[in-house]
């Protein structure tokens, strides 16, 4: 498929800028819906108000949307009206398994359904270098892939193989980041309380084997306690349980993950609207004797 007609649902914090990378760099008539919608429109995007709408005129169809819930209202207002051959691409971060019936069900529409979560932050979705994992038709794959170039760098879009194993892979990539995010915690209160000069403490670590883009990419922000939302506490709350499910559907007891959600319920009423780096003020009250 080379003449993409592209329908985005979910023009926000993260697919507002992947949405524009799309437009600009790979020049595809692209319909939005949901979102940041007028601000889309006027970098050459078209404006819908439903999803029939897109439907209608996209052989090629994007999410971005916050979770299950949403995933699955997408999908089934999506069905009555797809066009058999309509890929649907969903990069939200939702269950596997959820993804996986869902992809059975766009399946039986005579549809492809691929889940292709990314990873990094809003920055990244700007510059268009986000990291890409893709779970599903390997064929399809080949065909969208310079749609996905518009998104991320071409050497971090990483294919998986079938339906879900995308999102297995994000799955694996958060839990190690709200580990390693614990330990960066743990580390820099211990080091507080030893009375270490802050700004010594990250070149510290990087003159040794500790070092982490967690604490490269955070440390400032810490130390003046500045929890602007980047990538909200909310959602890696939201993100930590799917872990938990899909560890638990595995058949693993992961302990560490287990302490980092514990982290995250403690904190998702007081700090849901932070970044998820305020977690170091949940950890500085929990580890206090």
């Amino acid at each position: 498929m080379s003449n993409f007609k592209i329908g985005f649902i979910g023009a926000g914090k993260m697919g507002a800028p992947m949405c524009t990378n799309i437009i600009k760099k790979g020049n595809y008539p692209v319909w939005v819906y949901r979102g940041r919608v007028d601000e889309i429109a006027a970098l050459g995007g078209i404006k819908c108000n439903s999803l029939e709408e897109i439907t209608k005129n996209c052989n090629v169809i994007i999410s971005v949307v916050p979770g299950n819930n949403e995933v699955k209202e997408v999908v089934e207002g999506l069905l009555p009206y797809m066009k058999k051959g309509t890929i649907y691409i969903d990069m939200s971060t939702i269950s596997p398994d959820t993804s996986k019936k869902l992809a059975e069900k766009v399946k039986s529409a005579g549809c492809v359904m691929m889940d292709i979560p990314v990873v990094k932050s809003e920055g990244a979705a700007i510059a268009g270098n986000l990291g890409i994992y893709v779970g599903g038709d390997h064929e399809t794959y080949e065909k969208i892939r310079p749609i996905l170039e518009c998104m991320g760098k071409p050497e971090e879009i990483i294919y998986y193989g079938t339906n879900g194993s995308g999102l297995a892979m994000k799955m694996c990539h958060n839990m190690l980041v709200g580990i390693i995010q614990n330990g960066v915690n743990e580390m820099l209160v211990m080091a507080k309380a030893a009375g270490i000069d802050y700004d010594k403490i990250g070149p510290g670590i990087r003159a040794g084997g500790g070092q982490n883009f967690y604490l490269d990419a955070k440390a400032e922000s810490i130390k003046t306690q500045d929890f602007t939302p980047r990538f909200s506490f909310k959602n890696m709350h939201k993100d930590m349980h799917l872990i938990i499910k899909f560890a638990n559907s595995l058949g693993l007891n992961l302990v560490g993950a287990k302490r980092v959600l514990k982290i995250y319920d403690s904190g998702i009423e007081e700090l849901g609207s932070e970044d998820f780096s305020a977690t170091i003020k949940i950890l500085e009250k929990m580890v206090k004797k």
